[in-house]
């Protein structure tokens, strides 16, 4: 049996003081291993995005247990958190958090350089990481310069390109129409049939469901359902060229 990426145990969250207390999560546990692409779905205000944070080490649970490839969080202060999420995790947000003074080949470079990596690869395995997603041709573009879904797919280069375990991505379609977002997570579906990887998206768009290997439904704070998803069923998703012209999110 292939052992867990990542494992959260009775997560329990509360946030707030007093009158303003909610149990944010109640008792949560959700296990992620390799090779598969997991849909964590429910509405606004059922947990989705605080479960992420907190399997990615950017919150901890007020009770329970996480555990990114064997490593707890339990009673690790800020830098230690810092060097988990440095190591094992890769983030992917709506809103694609990209420098807008880099080119794409630069943004993706400084998660290298942030961890201290200074070997003549690591320009070259920048490049290899904006190949994956299709985007060769727009290494040296700046953020301003590329359409929503390619700043999307520059922000999973740069997720990608420091080999984490796990792959965190939140509402990554919510900005993006129908082609965009079909681009997407083509690009995501392909790096969660890495055996090492596990790929884990938050959404409420039912446009990400033929893309699942599993789908986990969440409302108010509990797991309520777990399914196998349709590419786990099915010889594999729908899919568009990574390297197709994408175009602009029209507002």
């Amino acid at each position: 049996m292939t052992a867990p990426v990542v494992e959260g145990l009775a997560i329990e969250k509360t946030l707030g003081e007093g009158a303003g207390r909610v149990a944010a999560l109640r008792g949560v546990s959700l296990t992620l291993t390799g090779g598969a692409l997991t849909l964590l779905m429910g509405p606004s205000g059922s947990g989705k995005t605080t479960l992420l944070s907190i399997l990615g080490g950017m919150l901890t649970p007020t009770r329970g247990t996480v555990r990114l490839r064997g490593e707890t969080t339990t009673g690790a202060g800020p830098e230690a958190l810092a060097a988990l999420r440095r190591r094992h995790v890769g983030f992917v947000f709506q809103s694609y958090h990209l420098f807008p003074t880099l080119t794409a080949l630069e943004n993706v470079q400084l998660v290298l350089d942030v961890r201290g990596e200074r070997s003549p690869e690591v320009r070259e395995r920048a490049a290899a990481a904006l190949a994956t997603v299709g985007l060769t041709h727009k290494r040296a573009a700046f953020p301003r310069e590329l359409s929503g879904g390619e700043q999307q797919r520059v922000a999973i280069a740069r997720a990608v390109v420091g080999r984490p375990a796990v792959i965190l991505a939140d509402e990554p379609t919510a900005s993006l129409d129908g082609d965009n977002g079909q681009a997407i997570m083509t690009v995501l579906a392909e790096i969660a049939r890495d055996p090492e990887r596990a790929v884990l998206v938050v959404t409420h768009d039912p446009r990400t469901l033929p893309f699942a290997d599993r789908v986990v439904r969440i409302e108010d704070g509990r797991i309520v359902a777990e399914e196998p998803g349709p590419r786990r069923a099915a010889s594999g998703p729908p899919t568009v060229p990574i390297d197709s012209e994408v175009r602009p999110h029209a507002s």
